[in-house]
């Protein structure tokens, strides 16, 4: 909780405003921003990445130990070779790495590979609580025709999916734009399960099917690489 002197929730809004628009001077007051209800601004030209550098490499190196872009990272070679790492798992070149559970690992209990992606209703799990945002953008599991089709599941139906690690609640949006074998769950949902009874997440949170295993470098929630199976519920 931050009080900082008794600020309230619009005291704190308004500091982020402030603290911004002195870095962005051209932006609106926050009078005249409460009083219009929203800005935008048009970039006019074209957004070069590292475009200083470009022009003069040994004035604007890049944050990289050579200052240089890098093919070859000794700092990754270093992490590999003394880090305890799946191996394969972090290479000081770019290569492809399909994750924990990917689509080698799909089988006949679980043949379908569910991954995760932001949605345009929320940050991460911030909002996804508020009822007027589930209400106009409810999450779905999209699958394709195909999948669904065989599962007799129809567009709207309330499906159970589900592995080793738990199951879910969700809607089914069946639509052509889902690759066949492949689901698609909104991230960020907060989790509604019995943890006493039942354990079924009735709110559709991705994290109840991941793998409990953080990634390589970042440490992060792999959820984007599950396998598992849907059913109509």
């Amino acid at each position: 909780e931050y009080t900082d002197g008794g600020k309230t929730r619009e005291d704190w809004t308004k500091k982020i405003y402030e603290d911004f628009r002195a870095k962005n001077p051209q932006i609106p007051t926050w009078e005249d921003g409460v009083r219009q209800g929203f800005y935008k601004e048009a970039r006019v030209g074209e957004l070069i990445a590292h475009q200083k550098f470009i022009a003069d490499p040994e004035a604007n190196p890049l944050k990289t130990p050579s200052g240089k872009i890098e093919i070859y990272s000794e700092d990754l070679a270093k992490i590999r070779d003394t880090w305890d790492l799946e191996p394969g798992s972090v290479e000081p070149i770019p290569f492809f790495y399909p994750g924990f559970e990917s689509y080698q690992d799909i089988n006949d209990e679980y043949p379908l590979l569910i991954q995760g992606y932001h949605y345009k209703a929320h940050t991460h799990s911030s909002y996804a609580n508020n009822q007027i945002v589930q209400e106009a953008a409810p999450h779905f599991a999209w699958m394709n025709p195909a999948d669904a089709d065989a599962r007799g599941i129809k567009d709207g139906d309330t499906v159970k999916v589900f592995n080793d690690r738990g199951e879910i609640r969700i809607l089914a949006k069946v639509t052509p734009r889902a690759m066949p074998g492949h689901v698609f769950i909104p991230q960020g949902s907060w989790h509604d399960a019995d943890m006493s009874g039942d354990r079924i997440d009735y709110g559709g949170c991705i994290n109840t099917l991941t793998i409990a295993k953080p990634t390589p470098l970042g440490k992060c929630n792999p959820q984007h690489s599950n396998i598992g199976q849907v059913e109509k519920a």
